[in-house]
This record gives C-alpha cells, structure tokens and sequence, in this order.
C-alpha cells in the first residue's frame, strides 16, 4: 500500500526547496544511452581500435570496473570516472591518450541533452516565483547546460563537494547554498535511500518523488510525503494552479 502522511508536511515552515536531478525533472538512463552511442559513433571515426574494444560490453563493463576499484575515493565524481574509463579504452587499444578529453566532451554535451517530465518546468516555475530552489545532486548534469538554470538559485552536486547523498553534508551545503537551516528546506528526490532517508537524517522535510507507486522499505521514518508527480507535490501550496505545458 502506498504510503502518503500527507497531514504531516508543514508547507508554512518551508523556506527552500532542494531537488534532485536524475529520475526526478528527467529518465536519467535514455539519456546515459544517447550519450553512450554519441562517444561510441565519435570513437569509431576517431579511435578505430578503441571503438572496437568498447563495443565489447564485458570489455568496456570488465575497464569501469578496474576504474571504480582502483579509484575508489572518486566513487562521487562521475565525470572523473568516465574520463578515466575512457582513457584506460585508449590506452588498452594503443591509440592516444590525448583524445581522451574530447572524446569525453561529447559524452558529456549529450549528457545535458534531456527529456524533461511533463511536470518539471510547471514545478520549477512555481517552486522558483516563491523560494530559492538550490539543485543537489549525485550525478554530473549542468542545470545551465540543460536549459532550467534560470529556475535555480545554486546548484550542490556531489562532484563538486566531495560527497554524495546520503551523506548529511550534502544536505547542510544545500541549506547552506539558500541561506536557510536545515529544518526550513524541503528536499525533493526519486531515490528512497539516497534522496529521503538521507534528508530526514538531515532534519529535512522530504517528499518523495514516486513515480512507479514502490513501498517504503527503509525503516518507520519515512518521507514526509509520498507523491506520483511534481503536480501533486505543488498542489499542497494554497496558490498553486496547474499549468501543464502545451501537447
């Protein structure tokens, strides 16, 4: 049964939101795969040889990860590991190392290409008329890249911090980014563990963002909402008024 305490938020506390990226304003994984078959098609016009050895999955699966091993203490750091996993191709297939960088580019411009939820530029417009919105996320996309920066007032990523959710001092760096206390931001997120055990560890209102209807399985805390979309997320401020983009 799917769980929503949804008498327990308290909208009049709530100063600033954060809010994830990944699987919460986008599907993070069609996105991965176009950036995938970008670098694949560059490699193969640019690094024959290395195109060769990552069109092999158990090869290109077996480097990432001697990669995630070897650099363990990088495990936040997605653009480093990408990086590193494609120059340790090159390397493997004799081809130069030089070409790691732009090879890397153009995975990484495809990357910030997304398809939006239906829900997210109407959630980021209200959000961002009313409170600061400060992004945090594990992963490696630009909100300015991506095209919604203007609706952000900072963004925190594990990359650049030196940490990732659910450690609490990404959440105190969020707070910190809106100029608010911990217990005055309401954290936005699809991951359970990462998003909401992490923030209510914080001292954070949470809302998670459930879009496939999954139980709680992390404990009697739970998320201080349990929401299908970010149009009933907003829909608990007393101004809000649906606007759904155009079909």
């Amino acid at each position: 049964m799917r769980y929503s305490p949804t008498t327990m938020i308290a909208i009049s506390r709530i100063k600033a939101i954060t809010l994830d990226l990944d699987d919460t304003l986008w599907p993070v994984w069609p996105t991965i795969g176009r950036a995938e078959a970008a670098l694949q098609a560059w490699l193969s016009k640019n690094a024959p040889a290395t195109a060769l050895l990552s069109a092999q999955p158990e090869v290109k699966t077996a480097v990432r990860a001697e990669i995630n091993a070897r650099h363990a203490d990088r495990a936040h750091d997605l653009s480093f590991l990408r990086l590193a996993s494609i120059r340790a191709l090159l390397q493997k297939a004799g081809e130069s190392l030089h070409l790691a960088e732009p090879a890397f580019e153009v995975f990484f411009a495809e990357r910030q290409r997304v398809d939006l939820f239906e829900d997210a530029l109407p959630a980021l417009a209200f959000w961002s008329q009313r409170l600061p919105v400060v992004a945090l996320s594990n992963g490696n996309a630009d909100v300015h890249r991506v095209g919604i920066g203007q609706h952000f007032h900072a963004s925190v990523s594990a990359q650049s911090l030196g940490v990732a959710k659910p450690d609490l001092r990404i959440f105190a760096a969020g707070a910190q980014a809106a100029g608010v206390q911990l217990h005055e931001v309401l954290h936005i997120g699809d991951d359970a563990h990462a998003d909401c055990v992490g923030a209510l560890a914080a001292g954070m209102q949470v809302a998670w963002l459930n879009r496939e209807g999954h139980d709680w399985a992390h404990g009697d805390t739970r998320p201080h909402l349990d929401v299908k979309d970010l149009h009933a997320l907003c829909a608990f401020w007393p101004d809000y008024k649906l606007i759904r983009r155009p079909t």
